[in-house]
């Protein structure tokens, strides 16, 4: 075992050296083994007579360095075998690693920390006896959060000592696995080692031995490699590794499947020190195995496996191997992969026994179906627990077989389906040609049903006979004849023993009549379809009329789908495929539809019916080609990575001149998306699709790679990419299926490639057979593996595209440079991806589309752009900040759905980073009125509000009506010359004019700012100079500047009551002409006049029809006193007039009292010329107060001091890279402190 290191200062006294290398010794007690002398005998009498607990283990292993004296205990052992063990680990792991070193000391601390990290992950991995608090975990847990800054949504999944390679020193320390991140923290001499990496960064991760780094891990980021090493178990590490890694890409890859996924079920009690996710990651990782070996649909949940034999009468052999029991099948899988596989569903199972025993057969198993077959297991561990396991499952199986046993041509399956309506039955009995009137008289009932039980292969082929077929039919029947055989010897239906015959019989050819059927059984497909009854019917109802973007890309290539072959010439084959692929867009939307769907969907509705092809299609969409058919084809493109990667290692000689060329990416999608269907004569491709329902992925990676060998000489002599592709598409129109009954259906793509002399036809069966020699080392496991690998490199370089994209759509004059701009996007791209997976309460929020368009797919709310802007601002405002970062988010988001994205948050920054002082006071200006200055904050922000909607919209109305009216005489003659012109045109116009106009806005576009907006615009900056070094000569400045802007707002308020009374006396009794501005009534009664109209000025023109109720309302506003009476002031602003205002105290509290508003001021708009205002006699705003951006700006322009506070230019870059490394720490749902700054 291995101990704490203890020193030791006699080293050689009592003890015998058998090994020893310039850090390590290996000694042997005297005593114990040979020899020893009469020493040795008096020393292992010492022992032996000793109490137990001061006995020595005979055997241990020191730490030394050449240089020092001093010895460190490490190891000891109570036999040979195992201080051997130790002393190879140590030799193999650490001997190269410490001759790195430069100074003993270092040597000694590092061998000292990786034995105590040894230590604590063999303590950590013993199981707790009883029900002892895995305590080491928790504490674990504790250490992660508070040395990473971790909120309590972070879970950790485990913990592992190991070695961090920083440049060529390794740092011993623990690495902390979270659910969202990979940490890790060393502390030797003095040094401190702090990293933190998301798994949705990583980019690569692998595990790989070089001569530098001993067996290591690396996890590679877009700005640095990493390098881990010394595990106690490497396996173990990077396979949870793996598994997080791939969580996080599914995050990127599809938010609302993350979230599903995310809800990772608990065990009621813990019991041991692993975490209860990495158990059930652990699980997962099984469940996912057993579905994919299997085919079982992807809801299966294995519940135990155990080593058994099972008896095949077959060969007569008793077959070592797996039994797999889930909730609803009894798998088997021998050790030997193609000995036997089979596949029991609990709904055929009728007899469940357990059979005597003997020598010959123990604890043997009995499992009888209904389709007469009997299973025979022995050499179970735990029978009765597994009886009694299957007994309960099968309790919970429905009594009833869903609908009824079908008589058609699955006579021989056991299991049941569906039936079609009688009508259609009639139908499909009859033969079919493309000119007979089936097709019209099969349209009636396209929407209403599936249009026939059998595919439409046997509609379109009835006519010829296998005798008139010759040698191709006497093939066909031997192959039907052959299968017959096989279904007898191994049974036929789900339960078929699954052995290397089964898959020769596959590569010979399935054939026609038995295609279906087959396909269904080897994809899994059968089991959904039988479990699902009436379900497509169901779906076919239910999208049937429905429109979407989905239905309109089906309609447009359902034409496109085989035209040649006569199945698809007419309504009937046209009909099924539209009724499939709009009910699979219906079922899974976030597939929807992709194009080549149609192509494959074509081929299946051939040899099977609609619901068929149906689940045929579920099967291939969501469990056979994982990821292949979404809107960005990241399981095609990650099979590409993988076919790259085999011809680099089976055809290196090609594989530079394909880099070169480019091809691989041409090909592969059109290869891969379509299984060949259309790229080859669809009879052999339909020969490659037969193997790839029984092998998967596998097949179609080893016939691409057959078919780059097959054209080495001619490819590394092309010179581009055109003449390559030509080599390529002679030859695959030129691989044929002579065995082939179906009469020949001309490939369209052939059409197009024929050249003068076309290339020798090359067989299928004789492709598919060098396939399988040549690259038949080729296994799944190996295949998923390079998924992983590739599927980091895909998702992370389409994450970048993405990002590309976005920041292209960006305007130029935003200010900041692609860089920043990257820089800024991957930090709002992590604030959202926070929200998932800090279990954020906010769904809107955390809710990511990848569907759409980039620039929409990442949005934030207010309480993550609330963090960002914090970090991000120019302007801190201490505490006051979160209040202004409010009021940025209601002013950036335009269309008031909560959520804003990166566009609009960069616009939001660059105002405040760029332009000149007049642009960032605008910002500010505007911060400070509504919408941005929300009705919480200010009171009186709701009357402001109410005005400016009022006056804004009555100004857009007046503006239509006089462009309606400049263009009307030009409108009519247009009508008179070409008829009536569609209206909407005219809406689109006007919409485009006014978001020019909106860019053109001036300083006098701005609405003026009342007595409390302009308060709240004096707290923010009062607050925003609390930290700056000139934050007394600014104090002074803005206080300046507030006096003069409160006098001129008095004085503006005088000459505007003044002026009402005048205008009120001068205003002819006769009635003139009321106003200008008729729209603009209602908006004016509403509202006092001053605070609200954005033209008017201190002393300008007022309208004169206005002038008596203007005057009523401030009269009455100022105490009741008579219509003629000058207002009284509403607070001491005229005592306060002619003293020096030397601080923010004396504006915001002296002479302003602004807190009880909404109940010193109420404005009451009644009908049409019949405003009442009323106010309370106590103290409150004036209303009528109002300053407007011109009069603030030239006041900030008389105090140099504020003048260079805004123009000073601050460095996006720094707050961006400070923001990087805590934005980790901040989480949505817990408050915490955080942690030192990490490295």
């Amino acid at each position: 075992m291995w101990l704490g290191p203890e020193e030791v200062l006699v080293a050689n006294a009592l003890w015998v050296t058998e090994r020893a290398n310039p850090f390590f010794v290996l000694q042997r007690r005297r005593g114990h083994g040979k020899g020893g002398g009469l020493t040795g005998l008096l020393v292992g009498t010492l022992d032996v007579v000793l109490d137990s607990s001061a006995r020595v283990a005979p055997y241990r292993i020191l730490h030394q360095t050449q240089d020092s004296q001093v010895y460190w205990t490490v190891a000891c052992g109570s036999s040979r075998k195992e201080i051997t063990k130790h002393w190879e680990w140590l030799e193999n792991n650490l001997l190269q690693t410490l001759s790195i070193f430069d100074t003993e000391e270092d040597i000694t601390t590092f061998v000292k920390g990786k034995i105590h990290g040894i230590i604590a992950e063999e303590n950590k991995n013993l199981q707790p006896q009883g029900d002892e608090d895995p305590g080491k975990f928790k504490e674990a847990e504790l250490k992660m959060r508070k040395q990473f800054g971790m909120p309590e949504g972070e879970k950790l999944v485990n913990y592992y000592s190991c070695s961090y390679w920083k440049g060529r020193v390794p740092r011993q320390g623990w690495l902390y696995l979270t659910v969202n991140h990979l940490c890790f923290y060393s502390f030797l001499l003095g040094k401190e080692v702090s990293l933190v990496v998301q798994w949705v960064d990583v980019t690569r991760l692998e595990k790989n031995a070089t001569l530098l780094f001993p067996e290591s891990i690396r996890v590679d980021t877009r700005d640095q490699e990493l390098f881990f090493s010394m595990f106690l178990n490497i396996s173990e590490t990077f396979k949870l590794m793996e598994q997080l890694a791939n969580l996080a890409m599914r995050q990127l890859l599809d938010s609302e499947g993350f979230l599903e996924d995310k809800a990772l079920p608990r065990p009621p009690r813990p019991h041991s020190n692993i975490s209860a996710l990495k158990r059930d990651l652990d699980a997962r990782a099984k469940n996912e195995c057993y579905c994919a070996t299997f085919r079982l649909p992807g809801d299966e949940r294995l519940d135990g496996h155990t080593g058994c034999t099972l008896w095949t009468p077959f060969n007569k052999l008793h077959i070592p191997g797996q039994m797999f029991i889930s909730s609803n099948y009894i798998c088997f899988a021998s050790k030997e992969e193609d000995a036997c596989h089979l596949i029991i569903p609990l709904r055929e199972v009728t007899i469940v026994e357990k059979a005597d025993s003997s020598s010959v057969l123990p604890s043997p198993l009995s499992i009888s179906t209904k389709s007469k077959m009997t299973f025979l297991f022995a050499n179970l561990k735990d029978r009765d627990f597994l009886v009694q396991r299957i007994s309960d499952f099968l309790q919970k199986m429905p009594s009833k077989p869903p609908g009824n046993s079908r008589a058609g041509r699955k006579a021989s399956i056991v299991d049941s389906a569906p039936e079609s309506s009688p009508a259609l039955q009639e139908v499909s009995e009859q033969p079919a040609s493309p000119t007979s009137p089936l097709g019209g008289l099969q349209g009636s009932h396209a929407q209403e049903a599936p249009t026939a039980s059998q595919g439409l292969l046997k509609l379109f082929q009835r006519n010829t006979s296998m005798e008139d077929l010759g040698a191709k039919g006497a093939k066909e029947k031997m192959k039907e004849e052959s299968w017959h055989i096989h279904f007898f010897e191994y049974g036929r239906g789900m339960c078929m023993y699954r052995t290397a015959m089964t898959r020769e019989l596959v590569l010979k050819g399935i054939p026609e009549s038995l295609r279906g059927e087959l396909w269904l059984l080897f994809s899994g497909a059968w089991n959904e379809m039988v479990t699902h009854p009436g379900y497509y019917a169901e779906l076919v109802e239910k999208s049937t009329g429905k429109y979407s973007l989905a239905t309109e890309e089906i309609e447009r290539d359902l034409h496109r789908s085989m035209p040649e072959h006569p199945a698809f010439q007419n309504e009937l084959g046209i009909a099924a495929l539209r009724r499939v692929l709009t009910a699979y867009a219906f079922r899974n939307p976030t597939i929807g539809y992709c194009q080549a769907m149609n192509i494959v969907t074509s081929v299946l509705l051939l040899y099977g019916s609609e619901e068929e092809a149906f689940w045929l299609l579920v099967a291939l969409c969501e469990r056979m080609l994982p990821d292949y058919y979404n809107t960005r084809v990241v399981g095609a493109l990650v099979d590409q990575g993988i076919f790259e990667e085999l011809t680099r290692d089976f055809l290196p000689q090609l594989s530079e001149k394909m880099q070169d060329l480019g091809v691989i990416p041409s090909i592969s999608l059109s290869w891969f998306l379509t299984l060949f269907l259309s790229v080859m004569p669809f009879e052999s491709a339909a020969v490659i699709v037969d193997c790839f329902f029984y092998e998967g992925i596998k097949v179609i990676l080893q016939v691409a790679l057959a078919i780059l060998d097959a054209n080495m000489e001619q490819l590394l002599g092309c010179s581009d990419e055109g003449e390559a592709m030509t080599v390529l598409g002679r030859y695959l129109d030129n691989v044929v299926n002579k065995q082939s009954v179906s009469p020949p259906i001309p490939h369209l793509h052939a059409l197009l490639t024929s050249g003068d002399d076309p290339p020798e036809e090359v067989d299928i069966f004789d492709l598919l057979k060098v396939s399988y020699e040549k690259f038949s080392s080729l296994r799944a496991e190996d295949i998923e593996q390079m998924r992983f690998k590739q599927r980091l490199k895909v998702i992370q370089s389409l994450e970048d595209t993405a990002k590309r994209s976005v920041v292209r759509a960006i305007p130029g004059d935003i200010g900041f440079s692609i860089e920043e701009l990257e820089d800024l996007y991957m930090v709002f791209k992590a604030k959202q991806l926070a929200s998932q997976y800090w279990g954020s309460s906010r769904p809107a929020a955390v809710r990511r589309d990848p569907s759409l368009p980039y620039l929409e797919q990442y949005r934030i709310d207010t309480n993550q752009f609330q963090e960002l802007f914090a970090s991000l601002t120019p302007w801190a405002c201490g505490s006051h900040t979160s209040v202004l970062a409010g009021r940025m988010f209601r002013l950036l988001d335009e269309n008031k759905d909560s959520l804003i994205n990166f566009k609009e948050f960069v616009t939001g920054i660059s105002r405040m980073y760029h332009g000149d002082l007049t642009e960032k006071l605008k910002v500010l200006y505007k911060l400070h009125l509504p919408p941005a200055l929300s009705p919480e904050e200010a009171e009186s922000a709701l009357e402001a509000t109410h005005y400016f909607t009022e006056n804004s919209s009555s100004e857009e109305a007046l503006q239509q009506e006089e462009q309606e009216g400049a263009g009307n005489d030009v409108q009519e003659k247009r009508r008179e010359e070409k008829g009536t012109s569609p209206p909407d045109y005219r809406h689109y116009l006007r919409m485009w004019a006014k978001e020019k106009e909106v860019q053109k806005e001036t300083i006098k576009d701005l609405p003026k700012m009342n007595q409390e907006q302009f308060i709240e615009l004096c707290k923010t900056l009062y607050n925003m100079f609390s930290e700056d070094p000139m934050e007394q000569d600014l104090y002074h400045a803005i206080a300046t500047v507030a006096s003069l802007l409160l006098r001129i707002g008095e004085v503006g308020r005088r000459f505007s009551a003044w002026s009402g009374r005048e205008s009120r006396d001068s205003a002819p009794e006769e009635g003139e002409p009321p106003a200008p501005h008729p729209p603009q009534d209602v908006a004016q009664e509403l509202q006092p006049p001053a605070a609200g109209d954005p033209q008017a000025k201190a002393g300008g023109d007022t309208h004169l029809g206005k002038a008596p109720q203007e005057s009523q309302v401030v009269g009455e506003g100022g105490g009741g006193e008579g219509r003629g009476s000058p207002p009284q002031p509403l607070s001491d602003d005229e005592t306060k007039d002619d003293m020096s205002m030397s601080s923010y105290s004396v504006v915001s509290t002296g002479s302003l009292q602004c807190e009880d508003l909404a109940d010193d001021t109420v404005l009451v708009g009644g009908e049409a010329h019949s405003p009442v205002a009323t106010t309370h006699s106590g103290g409150a705003v004036d209303t009528d107060w109002c300053i407007s951006f011109e009069q603030i700006l030239a006041s900030i322009l008389t105090e140099s001091v504020l003048v260079n506070f805004f123009e000073k230019r601050v460095d996006i870059g720094l707050k961006i890279k400070d923001q990087r490394k805590v934005e980790r720490q901040f989480s949505t749902s817990s408050d915490h402190e955080q942690s030192a700054v990490l490295g």
